[in-house]
């Protein structure tokens, strides 16, 4: 986890917690520092104010750094025990440095200063306790805003795979070329309803899960572009090798991405849309020829291929990459080489 973007306002707050930590110094050394001096007043109170930067600027940076690498949710104990052990020693080593600096620089006697450091560990306990409740209570609101964020997109994907197999202008394509079928070959439209069959059943029997294996898509997938070369014949090449690669994928990602080609590119037998499914690199690419229409046929709102996104992110902590080529579209899905229990 990256630590956070440094701010103007982040910068302001620093500085204002800062000056706020070095007048409770000086107050504290007016209060309780038996000063006779004004003299004795600036190193006293100087002293002070930075021991309180150091143990709470110091301790809350801590903190932080800690929490980036060790989830509070996962492993309270470990997180917790990390946090008090280096906070201790970073407190003792920060007070003795503090301590050294003024004794040769200004000339200072602290005397016995054991007990400064059994004050300073002290504080700093109840520092650590307070900065240890906070992560906690800021990685808890954190993950339950991440658990329901995905939990909402996870839903909003199925739905919208859902809508966009089963959309009128597919099924308006459907039954017009089997109208024509009927007519001219009824051994072939009794085929295509079979494969128009399969790809509903399918799209019925996925609908609730998060991913299928590479032969249910790949399976479907024949069902499906067997109704799409009814309708384009050799205008529309597909090339799949996805033979000698395991992985899952969620339920209708090839055909979607598929369907988004054609919606997208001319089909035509001067310009044949060319399309290759293969593996590279632990991705499943899907490339087509870039061969862009200047009037889609159907209203495209790009739900496709962000849906596709926002599932790989629920499912995979590699992201899927596109890159928009002069003559080329390329979608990358990472490999997803078991489902998780």
């Amino acid at each position: 986890m990256a630590f956070r973007s440094i701010t103007k306002q982040k910068v302001l707050r620093e500085l204002r917690d800062i000056g706020l930590l070095i007048l409770a110094g000086l107050l504290m050394t007016s209060v309780f520092g038996y000063i006779k001096s004004n003299a004795q007043f600036w190193i006293v109170g100087s002293f002070t104010a930075l021991m309180w930067i150091f143990l709470w600027k110091g301790n809350s940076l801590l903190s932080d750094i800690i929490s980036t690498r060790i989830n509070w949710l996962e492993s309270p104990i470990k997180s917790l025990i990390v946090l008090s052990v280096s906070s201790v020693v970073y407190t003792i080593g920060s007070i003795v440095l503090l301590m050294k600096l003024y004794e040769v620089t200004l000339d200072v006697d602290f005397g016995r200063s054991s007990s400064m450091i059994y004050s300073a560990t002290v504080v700093t306990i109840i520092i650590s306790l307070f900065m240890h409740g906070r992560s906690f209570l800021i990685e808890w609101k954190q993950s339950a805003l991440d658990a329901e964020k995905l939990k909402r997109e996870n839903v909003t994907a199925r739905y919208e795979s859902l809508k966009n197999q089963v959309n009128p202008h597919f099924l308006f394509n459907s039954f017009n070329a089997l109208t024509n079928l009927v007519y001219e070959n009824q051994d072939l439209a009794a085929k295509f309803i079979k494969q128009l069959s399969e790809v509903y059943r399918y799209v019925l029997d996925t609908r609730d899960r998060e991913l299928v294996t590479k032969e249910e898509e790949l399976k479907f997938l024949e069902s499906y572009l067997f109704l799409q070369k009814i309708r384009f014949g050799d205008n529309l090449q597909i090339a799949i090798q996805l033979d000698a690669v395991k992985t899952y994928f969620p339920p209708l990602v090839l055909q979607m991405l598929i369907e988004n080609a054609i919606k997208h590119n001319i089909v035509a037998a001067e310009q044949p849309l060319s399309i290759k499914i293969y593996e590279s690199e632990n991705y499943i690419v899907i490339e087509n020829k870039l061969q862009h229409k200047k009037v889609l046929s159907e209203e495209s709102a790009g739900v496709g291929l962000s849906n596709i996104c926002l599932r790989y992110e629920f499912l995979s902590d590699q992201k899927v990459v596109v890159e928009a080529l002069p003559d080329k579209f390329i979608v990358r899905l990472p490999v997803i080489e078991r489902v998780e229990s």
